[in-house]
């Protein structure tokens, strides 16, 4: 029996991941690879008695009186705007960027995909702006690790330029294949990042095509140890993933107990798709986090889904050549966007109830970037991720549109993630 005809078109828009595990000189080195505001001196002002009282009354606690009166800025929906403010840094000043989204370097004639800043639709609250000596006196003496697939190592790497214009980075740690675990130390504010890789966040076995297994395995009841093992050295966690459950993979649960698969047609097993898939795996991994962290004051952030943004064939070399945004409704999301960031959304909310409940320190958000990152087709480095892609000319030439050209969009991601940090420093 064959897919139902939407599941088809779903695998199909999503098999651009598969390619780039398929293909070695593509983009099989792709790998993966956070609180607060700082504190603004408002003084408290003592309020005048009246002649017909001696009584005075309580000052208002200034912190509390500067958000009452702002408006709670939702920066994960509005639109792009063209800016004349340069970028924080370009392709050689930090020395960290893979040279895979080194965009400038590699030799992208345009330079407009820059030149746009993410406004948010409530005009009241100011386009984020990324200001490094902020975010480094927010997480002094704390440790930030980036978990998940390569989207997670994209915006680590951003992150760790954009801090690189404040202070300087060493880097102290790299291993795994091809370098998937890398850790940089800022010595002025104590301050450590890390990249720990897990695409699917929880236990798992590759696929073995040598062995003559085409699935991978998934064990939902446990995360991935590479990750959680570190955790008790980790201060603020950032999840990415989600495009790995495409592939062929069987599911067990509690007790190795059998739960399904993505491919029943074959395998002749219960039908799970890879939205509950992924549910499932970002479920264990927040219930982990939250089992050890739950009193503390440290927080996790989950990154909504983005995907890639072919036109044409992906496997006919399909191309990402736009050099401006899409404006609102020039295209539609898809139920793949759509559905995948739903169930980040959901998951991060019930386990902001459970930390709630018991009166938990523990903070929770999510980034949600998939509107904002869908509005940017002109991001990508498309096949400007290798040196002079059309030095032999332009047929076959392979384009990267999925990741994010550095600098580029995903620096708004780090933006927010300033945002998101500051909201929860004062509140």
């Amino acid at each position: 029996m064959g897919k139902p005809k939407n599941q088809t078109h779903i695998i199909r828009k999503l098999m651009p991941y598969v390619l780039y595990t398929l293909i070695p000189l593509a983009l099989l080195h792709y790998y993966t690879y956070i609180s607060p505001r700082c504190y603004i001196q408002i003084a408290h002002k003592r309020l005048k008695t009246t002649a017909a009282s001696d009584s005075i009354t309580p000052p208002v606690q200034g912190k509390a009186a500067e958000l009452k009166n702002q408006p709670r800025c939702d920066y994960f929906d509005g639109h792009w705007v063209q800016t004349i403010a340069k970028p924080l840094y370009n392709g050689t000043s930090c020395g960290t960027i893979k040279w895979a989204q080194n965009c400038m370097i590699n030799g992208r004639p345009d330079t407009g995909y820059l030149y746009w800043q993410w406004q948010p639709k409530d005009n009241r609250c100011p386009a984020p702006v990324f200001d490094a000596s902020v975010f480094l006196g927010i997480i002094k003496n704390k440790h930030i690790a980036f978990i998940g697939d390569s989207l997670a190592r994209n915006q680590l790497e951003s992150l760790i330029c954009l801090l690189s214009t404040a202070s300087k980075p060493e880097l102290v740690y790299q291993g795994g294949d091809d370098l998937k675990f890398r850790r940089w130390v800022f010595y002025e504010y104590n301050v450590t990042l890390s990249s720990l890789w897990s695409q699917y966040l929880v236990k798992g076995i590759d696929r073995n095509q040598s062995k003559g297994i085409d699935h991978n395995t998934l064990y939902f009841d446990t995360p991935n140890e590479k990750w959680a093992s570190e955790l008790d050295q980790i201060d603020i966690v950032v999840f990415h993933n989600g495009h790995w459950f495409v592939q062929k993979a069987i599911y067990y649960g509690e007790g190795n107990q059998l739960l399904g698969c993505n491919f029943p047609q074959e395998s002749n097993c219960t039908e799970l798709n890879f939205y509950d898939a992924f549910r499932k795996a970002l479920r264990t991994s927040l219930k982990e986090v939250t089992k050890r962290f739950i009193k503390s004051d440290k927080a996790v952030v989950v990154a909504t889904f983005t995907l890639a943004h072919f036109e044409g064939d992906w496997d006919k070399f399909g191309t990402c050549l736009r050099t401006e945004p899409y404006k609102e409704g020039d295209v539609e999301m898809q139920d793949l966007e759509k559905n995948m960031r739903k169930a980040a959304i959901e998951e991060v909310a019930t386990a902001v109830k459970d930390v709630k409940e018991v009166a938990g320190g523990l903070r929770i958000g999510a980034l949600d970037v998939t509107k904002l990152t869908f509005l940017r087709p002109d991001g990508h480095p498309g096949p400007y991720m290798f040196p002079n892609p059309f030095a032999n000319g332009k047929e076959g030439v392979m384009n990267d549109c999925m990741h994010w050209c550095l600098p580029g969009p995903i620096d708004t991601w780090n933006a927010i993630l300033l945002e998101l940090m500051k909201r929860w420093k004062d509140e």
